[in-house]
């Protein structure tokens, strides 16, 4: 197993990448108190696509706990922080090394339907106190709307990044 080192460059990515994620997820998203539609996933994608699932972790939980502390949308969760952990990890194990139409389409799936609908709707009903099955009612509007949305937008991505991937790797 390769151990991950971070060095000056990648700080300076991550940091990027964060306040992208922080502009996306706060200011240019759809918000509702158990809805969210935007673009966050992108930064995650990069940070993954690049770096990997460590990397793509960091960021999604740094984005997560900054974001929240100095533009709260609603009550911090730590959940919410553990989930955006496993997408930058999901996102980094499939997509880091290879991204196909399959791993893309997995990493939807698995990401809308497994981390936002279940998961995050699992955490707003701890949290507000609002049964399951009635958010989740309302969070699949959600999910359709965002699994073609990222499917699109990551393999146009990838394709797009594929150029500089070679040049990131050996610099």
């Amino acid at each position: 197993m390769k151990k991950f080192k971070m060095d000056t460059k990648m700080m300076v990515t991550a940091g990027i990448l964060i306040a992208l994620n922080i502009i996306l997820s706060r200011f240019l998203s759809i918000n509702a108190w158990n809805l969210k539609i935007g673009f966050t996933f992108v930064s995650l994608f990069v940070a993954a696509f690049f770096y990997g699932p460590i990397f793509a972790a960091i960021v999604a939980g740094v984005a997560d706990v900054i974001g929240a502390i100095l533009f709260p949308s609603g009550a911090f969760f730590p959940g919410f922080t553990l989930t955006a952990i496993l997408m930058g990890l999901l996102y980094g194990v499939l997509l880091h090394r290879k991204q196909t139409k399959l791993r893309i389409g997995l990493v939807v799936v698995i990401g809308q339907l497994v981390l936002s609908l279940l998961l995050n709707t699992y955490w707003l009903s701890i949290l507000y106190g609002s049964p399951f099955a009635g958010l989740i009612l309302t969070r699949i509007v959600q999910c359709f709307i965002m699994t073609p949305v990222e499917f699109i937008t990551m393999s146009v991505l990838s394709k797009m990044l594929a150029p500089l991937k070679k040049e990131v790797a050996n610099s």
